[in-house]
């Protein structure tokens, strides 16, 4: 199953908005004689890559799935049958499907008499699927906010400077995280800043993710590098918003809310998009609003060994007031790329939903 998990994670960027899936089967004695992962929306299923590895050999086996087997057709078959008429006899996944379209492949694989057993590596195998199950869950994208900080909290020095408080290995890690979004957000702020480019480089095959910027009264200059062709982008302004500037531009207008543009109705329109997974790149006013709806999901931070005393702070308002309403995270990992360390911490209790559940 671990093995599965690890196929299940090559995937991560090319799935969107199918989840990512490992498969592993063995024959009777336990050789493993067939592997696959699913690999692209549209694409055979993990299971069907696996079967067509093991061939014959599949035949009274065992098939070690990450995501309980689908029990729908789609762009493609049922995998739970595939695996039926395969001759499979015993089938292990780790995560219950909680998508009402495609569940129940457990019950079809049991009424074919086959043994049935779920919830092996189930934590490794939620992990690695998270983006998929937060979006059937939640209704909502999954929110990884990313930031880079010296060691007392400062992303930039006091005359703005930032470039570059990280070290080169931190940022290619950056363009990593890039590659497994479908998504990619920062705010008028950093786009002012920076002027980021926000495309991935240096990742051998990666799929583009789309560039999002929130940007209430659509001041981005038409030069901007965002706007070039390397990667979509989607510019989420105000109701109100002059837009004759950028004609061609894929632009969504967003209601208000207390702190500006909506999250909440951000997500749900990039949800509709069939984003699953969000990158959340920009400025601390931007990440303090995404914490205040309750839409942060895993933090990623990089720590650079350096001392600046002023300048802006990684996190701004959030809408916290008091140590006893201090988002709490549970850390989950730290490790270190050349000067630095990346931290990796997730919510201790869940976000609460941001936009309806689909049905």
């Amino acid at each position: 199953m671990r093995r599965a998990i690890e196929l299940a994670a090559r995937g991560l960027g090319s799935t969107s908005p199918n989840p990512v899936v490992g498969c592993v089967i063995t024959d009777p004695s336990g050789n493993v004689v067939g592997e696959g992962w699913h690999r692209r929306a549209g694409g055979p299923h993990a299971e069907v890559h696996a079967l067509r590895a093991a061939g014959d050999a599949a035949r009274g086996g065992t098939a070690y799935v990450t995501l309980e087997p689908c029990n729908h057709t789609g762009r493609t078959g049922p995998c739970a049958q595939a695996l039926v008429d395969a001759g499979v006899t015993r089938v292990v996944y780790a995560v219950p499907d909680p998508n009402p379209q495609a569940s129940g492949g457990g019950a079809t694989l049991r009424a074919a008499g086959i043994d049935t057993a779920a919830g092996l590596l189930a934590d490794e195998a939620e992990e690695g699927n998270a983006a998929w199950l937060t979006s059937v869950r939640l209704g909502r994208p999954h929110v990884l906010w990313k930031y880079a900080a010296t060691l007392d909290g400062r992303t930039a020095a006091a005359d703005g400077t930032s470039r570059w408080i990280t070290c080169a290995e931190s940022r290619a890690d950056v363009h990593r995280l890039r590659a497994e979004a479908d998504a990619v957000v920062v705010g008028a702020g950093t786009l002012r800043a920076d002027d980021p480019h926000l495309a991935v480089r240096g990742v051998e095959g990666a799929v583009q993710p789309l560039r999002v910027v929130l940007d209430t009264h659509a001041a981005i200059r038409p030069g901007a590098r965002v706007l070039d062709d390397a990667a979509p982008t989607l510019i989420a302004v105000g109701k109100d918003a002059d837009t004759g500037h950028l004609p061609g531009v894929d632009v969504v207008r967003l209601p208000h809310d207390e702190r500006g543009l909506s999250i909440e109705a951000l997500l749900a329109e990039l949800h509709a998009r069939g984003v699953r997974s969000v990158l959340l790149e920009g400025g601390s006013t931007l990440a303090g609003a995404f914490v205040a709806a309750g839409a942060v999901d895993k933090v990623v931070g990089y720590l650079a060994p350096v001392l600046l005393g002023a300048g802006p702070a990684a996190l701004a308002d959030a809408g916290i007031t008091t140590i006893a309403e201090a988002l709490r995270l549970t850390l989950t990992g730290t490790t270190r790329l050349g000067t630095d360390i990346r931290i990796t911490a997730t919510p201790t209790h869940p976000s609460r939903p941001t936009a309806p559940k689909e049905h």
